[in-house]
C-alpha cells in the first residue's frame, strides 16, 4: 500500500512546485526610435552647452524635465536618450529640424554652427546604421512640420513649403515601411495658434496659426491615406485644444504665458522659472514649446492610443480561459463508468485570472453548470447549461470590465473498464461592460462600451488507466479544446481626442494537452492528481482601433498581446460522497507561464433521478 501511494505523492509535489513558478512581463517593442524636431528632442544640444549647466538644461521644455518621447520610451523600457553628438540613443530628433531641409544653428555668438539634420536625414542615418533595414519589431515616430510652418510665417512661400514638407514626411513613412517597419506613429501638429508666440500677434495671428496647422494635418494624413500607408495617429491638435479649454481640470493655472523667463526653453531650468511651480502649472515653457507637465500628458495620451487596442484583446482572451475551464468541468463530471439510467449533475466553480502580477489584468469569475445525462452499457449522452460572470480590472488603474456568459451544450462519451473518451460542443452568448480610463496628469477620462460576442467550443478528451480496481490507478490523458470567439466592434462613449473605436474581433484557439493522471480509490475520500503539458496551436493577432477625432485615418494596428503558447496545467482534487451525492472537489491551475496564472476552484455534485 505504501508503495502504491508514492507515485501519487510525487505527482502532487510536482504540481505544487509548478504552481509556485513566477510570472514576468515584457515589452511589445524591441526599440522606440524617434525622428522629429524640438517637440521630441531628448537633448541633442546638451553636450554642446557649458558643462556646469548640462545636468539641468538641454531640452526644449522646463528642464530638467522630460519630453513626451522619454515618457513613452521609459514605459517600454527602451533607450530614449538622444542619438546625436555622440550620445548613442534611439532618439534622433533635433530642435529646429525641418522635414526635408537640413539647416544649422549657432548656439552662442562666436561659436561654430551646429548641424540641424532634417527628419529625412535623421531617418537615413538610422537606416545607414542598420544595413538599410528598419526593425520590424520597433516603434517608430515621425513628428515634424512645425518648423516648416514657422518658415512660412517668416516669409517662405506657403503652398510650395507646405507641399514639400508634406511630401517629404509621407516619403519618410513610405521609406520606413518599405524597409520593414510595421509600427509608425505620426502625431498631428498641435494647434500652434494657441501658443504664447501666436497670442502675442493678436487674434489674427492665432487664427492663422490654427489654420496653418490644420492645413498641414489635413494634407499630411490625406497624403498618407492616398499612398496606402497605415500609421498610428496621435491627435495632439485636438488634445491641446481640450487641455487649454479646461486648464484647471488638468492642474494648470496659466495657458497664455510662459513658464520660463529665458528666451528659449533650451536653457531654462528651475532658476529661471516664472514661479517655483511653473513647470507644473503652465501649459507652455516658452513661446512655442510645452512644459514638462504638458509633455507628460502627451506621453500618457500616446501610450493610451498604443495600449488600448491591446487591452481589448483581454476580452477575448478571458472568454477563451473561461471556455477552457467550463469545458474541463463538463469533461470531468463523470466518475468512471456511469450507471445505466438518467442522472443529473451540477457544478460550481470560481475562476481567477491574473496576468503579469495584475499589471495586465486580473479578475474573478464565479460560474455554475447544470446537466442531465442518460447512460447505457458505458455509453452516455447528455446536455448542459451554464452561466458565469467575471469582474476584472485592467492593470495600473486603466479601467475594468465585466463579462457574462450564458452557455448551452451537448455531451457524449464512452467509458470502459480502463479506457474512456468523451466529447462536447457548446455555444456561449457573451456580454461585456467595459470601462477604460485615460490618465492625463491629475485628470482621469472615462470611456465606456458594451459589446456583445459569442464563443463556440468543441472539446475531445481521452485517457487510459493502469492499476488495480479499488487501489492506485494511473495512466495517460490527452485532450484538444477548440474555440472560436467573436466580439462585436463598438465605439467608446465620451467623444474626444482620447476616445477610440474598435472593429470586430474573430479569434481562434486550439489547445492540445498530453499528460498523466493518478488516483487512489482505497477509501471514502479518493484523491487524484493530473498534470498535463498544454500547447496553443494558434498564433496571436495584431490589435487594432481607430481614433474617433480622426475617423478618416481608419484603423491602426499595434502588436497584439503575447501569451505563452506552452505551459502546464496541474489539477488536484478528491472524489467523495457528500449528503448522499457523488461529489468532486478540487483545484486546477496553470503554471510555467511568464505572463499568466489561471486558477479554478470547483465542486461538482451528481445523483440519479
Amino acid at each position: 500500500m505504501l508503495l502504491s501511494k508514492r507515485p501519487l505523492r510525487s505527482l502532487m509535489a510536482v504540481a505544487i512546485a509548478l504552481a509556485a513558478a513566477p510570472v514576468m512581463a515584457q515589452s511589445p517593442y524591441s526599440k522606440t526610435v524617434f525622428f522629429g524636431d524640438s517637440l521630441t528632442d531628448a537633448g541633442y544640444f546638451r553636450p554642446l552647452l557649458p558643462a556646469g549647466v548640462q545636468a539641468v538644461t538641454g531640452q526644449f521644455t522646463t528642464n530638467p524635465g522630460w519630453v513626451w518621447a522619454q515618457y513613452v520610451s521609459n514605459y517600454y523600457g527602451t533607450n530614449g536618450a538622444a542619438h546625436g553628438n555622440g550620445q548613442g540613443g534611439d532618439n534622433y530628433a533635433i530642435g529646429g529640424a525641418r522635414v526635408g531641409v537640413d539647416t544649422s544653428q549657432v548656439l552662442a555668438p562666436g561659436t561654430p554652427a551646429v548641424p540641424v539634420y532634417s527628419l529625412k536625414t535623421q531617418m537615413n542615418q538610422y537606416l545607414a546604421a542598420n544595413g538599410g533595414k528598419a526593425d520590424p519589431n520597433a516603434l517608430f515616430t515621425v513628428w515634424g512640420g512645425a518648423n516648416d510652418l514657422f518658415a512660412i510665417q517668416n516669409g517662405a512661400p506657403l503652398a510650395a513649403t507646405l507641399g514639400s514638407a508634406v511630401t517629404e514626411q509621407v516619403g519618410i513613412v513610405a521609406t520606413l515601411k518599405g524597409a520593414g517597419a510595421q509600427y509608425v506613429v505620426v502625431p498631428t501638429l498641435p494647434d500652434i495658434g494657441l501658443t504664447p508666440g501666436s497670442r502675442a500677434g493678436g487674434p489674427a495671428a492665432m487664427a492663422g496659426g490654427t489654420a496653418l496647422a490644420k492645413a498641414y494635418n489635413d494634407a499630411l494624413f490625406g497624403g498618407l491615406k492616398a499612398a496606402g500607408l497605415q500609421v498610428i495617429p496621435v491627435d495632439t491638435f485636438h488634445i491641446l485644444q481640450e487641455i487649454v479649454a479646461s486648464p484647471a481640470t488638468y492642474g494648470f493655472t496659466n495657458v497664455t504665458g510662459t513658464a520660463c523667463t529665458t528666451a528659449s526653453s533650451l536653457t531654462c531650468n528651475p532658476t529661471s522659472y516664472a514661479t517655483p511651480n511653473a513647470a507644473n502649472t503652465y501649459v507652455f515653457a516658452d513661446g512655442v514649446h510645452p512644459t514638462t507637465a504638458t509633455h507628460e500628458m502627451l506621453g500618457q495620451y500616446t501610450l493610451s492610443i498604443l495600449e488600448a487596442p491591446r487591452n481589448q484583446q483581454i476580452l477575448t482572451h478571458s472568454a477563451q480561459t473561461v471556455g477552457r475551464s467550463r469545458a474541463d468541468q463538463v469533461s470531468w463530471h463523470l466518475d468512471g463508468r456511469p450507471a445505466d439510467g438518467l442522472s443529473w449533475w451540477g457544478n460550481l466553480r470560481g475562476d481567477m485570472q491574473r496576468y503579469a502580477h495584475a499589471d495586465l489584468y486580473d479578475g474573478m469569475a464565479p460560474a455554475g453548470l447544470f446537466g442531465v445525462d442518460w447512460a447505457r452499457d458505458g455509453m452516455v449522452v447528455g446536455g448542459f447549461a451554464g452561466y458565469g460572470r467575471m469582474d476584472a480590472d485592467f492593470g495600473n488603474s486603466k479601467g475594468d470590465f465585466t463579462q457574462s456568459d450564458t452557455s448551452l451544450g451537448l455531451f457524449a462519451g464512452w467509458y470502459g473498464e480502463r479506457a474512456w473518451v468523451n466529447g462536447q460542443v457548446s455555444y456561449s452568448w457573451l456580454d461585456y461592460d467595459v470601462t477604460r480610463k485615460v490618465q492625463l496628469g491629475p485628470a482621469t477620462r472615462i470611456h465606456e462600451g458594451s459589446p456583445e460576442g459569442s464563443n463556440l467550443t468543441a472539446a475531445l478528451n481521452a485517457g487510459y488507466e493502469f492499476g488495480t480496481e479499488g487501489g492506485f490507478r494511473h495512466g495517460p490523458v490527452a485532450a484538444v479544446i477548440w474555440q472560436k470567439i467573436k466580439l462585436d466592434g463598438y465605439t467608446e462613449s465620451n467623444p474626444s481626442a482620447t476616445a477610440l473605436g474598435y472593429g470586430d474581433q474573430d479569434v481562434d484557439s486550439t489547445v492540445g494537452r498530453i499528460g498523466w493522471q493518478a488516483r487512489f480509490d482505497g477509501g471514502s475520500v479518493k484523491p487524484y492528481v493530473q498534470v498535463t503539458y498544454d500547447h496553443e496551436f494558434e498564433d496571436g493577432k495584431q490589435a487594432s482601433a481607430w481614433l474617433q477625432s480622426m475617423p478618416e485615418v481608419g484603423m491602426y494596428k499595434v502588436p497584439g498581446l503575447e501569451f505563452d503558447r506552452n505551459y502546464a496545467t496541474a489539477v488536484l482534487g478528491a472524489r467523495l460522497n457528500l449528503w448522499g451525492l457523488n461529489s468532486n472537489v478540487g483545484m486546477s491551475t496553470t503554471t510555467m507561464q511568464k505572463r499568466a496564472r489561471d486558477v479554478s476552484l470547483f465542486a461538482s455534485f451528481s445523483g440519479s433521478f
